[in-house]
């Protein structure tokens, strides 16, 4: 396969208002024709990167592979977010490939980790109970049911290749992702026995938000109704960890959004863990809610605080240290701990084992002998 010649843009304007960002390493792949798969979500970033990366590819002369690559959350996403993508892919005339997440939807995974993470309290392999939920410093709902379902897609597709995986990541968007760097290597498309080897590539990270309204402008190409119609500033999830109350509220004025709502709050006042932290989703919009959810919620927030304020009590030398204990507790602190595990489980509503304080201790000794025993 031959090589292309790829001019390095030392000018941010050579490429008119909406540069491409390039480093040398993205250069050397797409002037050998690597694969590209472009990551999109309806949201405005990933139409934008898509069609900027698209008319650059084209410019360049690159003849490698090209697609698009959506990852469905199921019943968490906006259910205009896939139609958007799909005219995306029209419009490019590019393949559109669709994943999901195997062992089930966002909804489904944040069920069964409520589910594990009850009876991992009653068999106290944790010490306090944890929340069903994603939180922004553990974003299981990015990297299990979006990145590793795409990676994996894409070792599976293009075997053997270098691979590009690009996504609409800016530099504005966060403080995290202001330091974020040009491209890098990703270790989740690399395989050695296949030959394959790949990058994440971010083109519009210089961009502002106001570059992408502009340049989608320029392209005339609609955005998704949760821009246009419900006023959201962002596109993820219908109900993400990290969106704002007034996105929050956004996405509850869409009718096809209102379903996965209560089933949230649903999971928020069964648990006792409030969407994001303390912030219910059953305060934005009550009047959407059932009887029997509205008169659930203020009983509900009442148990939260008589768990937390339990836990409050545990001494911080009890707490695990990655999944293990590291000390076992005195008799006295069985006792506490009896009574703090019996106080969280009447609040929650479940049942436990381990509510004795010789059992503590005795499990405690079970769990750093396991622990020692790897």
């Amino acid at each position: 396969m031959g090589l292309i010649q790829i001019r390095l843009y030392s000018d941010p304007h050579a490429l008119g208002s909406f540069p491409v960002a390039l480093d040398d390493s993205v250069t050397a792949r797409l002037g050998r024709n690597a694969a590209v798969a472009i990551g999109v979500s309806g949201g405005k970033d990933s139409s934008a990167v898509a069609l900027r990366t698209r008319a650059f590819l084209e410019e360049i002369g690159h003849a490698g592979p090209l697609i698009l690559i959506h990852s469905d959350l199921g019943r968490a996403e906006w259910e205009q977010s896939l139609p958007v993508c799909e005219r995306l892919a029209t419009r490019l005339n590019v393949e559109l490939v669709v994943v999901r997440r195997k062992a089930g939807d966002l909804l489904d995974r944040w069920r069964q980790r409520w589910a594990n993470n009850v009876r991992r309290y009653a068999s106290l392999s944790c010490v306090c109970l944890i929340p069903p939920w994603s939180t922004p410093s553990m974003r299981f709902c990015t990297s299990e049911l979006k990145l590793d379902v795409i990676y994996q897609e894409l070792r599976r597709r293009f075997v053997g290749r270098e691979v590009v995986s690009v996504t609409g990541i800016r530099r504005q968007e966060s403080k995290a992702r202001s330091k974020i760097s040009v491209a890098r290597t990703q270790p989740q498309l690399t395989r050695n026995r296949a030959g394959t080897i790949g990058c994440d590539w971010h083109p519009i990270l210089s961009w502002s938000s106001g570059d992408v309204f502009s340049y989608l402008q320029r392209e005339r190409f609609a955005l998704h109704v949760a821009y246009t119609i419900y006023g959201s500033t962002r596109v993820s999830c219908a109900f993400c960890i990290l969106a704002s109350k007034a996105d929050l509220l956004a996405s509850t004025a869409c009718q096809g959004n209102q379903t996965i709502y209560r089933e949230l709050v649903e999971i928020e006042l069964d648990s006792t863990f409030s969407f994001q932290a303390g912030h219910w989703l059953a305060d934005v919009a009550p009047e959407l809610l059932p009887p029997r959810l509205r008169e659930a919620t203020s009983p509900a927030q009442t148990r939260a605080k008589e768990r937390e304020l339990a836990e409050r009590e545990i001494p911080k030398r009890l707490l695990y240290t990655a999944g293990w204990p590291t000390c076992i507790p005195t008799t006295q602190e069985a006792e506490l701990l009896a009574r703090v595990r019996q106080r969280v489980a009447r609040a929650v509503g479940i049942e436990i084992d381990y509510t004795e304080p010789e059992d503590i201790i005795s499990r405690y000794v079970e769990l750093m002998d396991a622990k020692a025993a790897r």
